[in-house]
């Protein structure tokens, strides 16, 4: 059974299933202004067209490759505004990579710290470990 209604409308339900995207993660993003607030019909039912499909579409693509939720708002910002260049969102989206490139640093580090104090456990039923021991000591 489909719920497409007039003029390619589709209700929240039917929006949440064609993208896997959680109908209370579309509240919220009706809720935070990523997506507008559509009213409701007489039936009691919101109802998105092609746009509010598109849009759902780019949010979820940009939580995908990470973007915060205000780098989502800034990059729709620029969208919204129809006056964007695509310097502009070239600049969004280095600050958004340098970000990610400083994040990879970190991990990289982390994981070379947790190989270090894993090499020195070696398991088995004694009560003292040198993992526990190197959490206490982080200090």
């Amino acid at each position: 059974m489909a719920f497409t209604v007039a003029r390619g409308r589709i209700k929240r339900g039917e929006l949440s299933k064609r993208s896997g995207c959680n109908m209370e993660t579309i509240r919220y993003y009706e809720k935070i202004g990523l997506l507008p607030a559509r009213g409701r019909t007489d039936g009691g039912h919101r109802l998105y067209g092609p746009a509010d499909q598109a849009r759902r579409g780019f949010i979820l693509r940009g939580r995908e490759l990470g973007f915060s939720i205000d780098e989502l708002r800034s990059l729709l910002s620029l969208v919204d505004s129809n006056a964007y260049t695509c310097g502009e969102v070239l600049a969004l989206t280095q600050s958004h990579l340098d970000s990610i490139r400083e994040k990879i640093t970190d991990l990289r580090r982390l994981e070379v710290m947790l190989s270090e104090v894993s090499a020195k456990c070696q398991g088995g039923d004694v009560p003292e470990c040198p993992i526990i021991d190197a959490l206490q000591d982080a200090e």
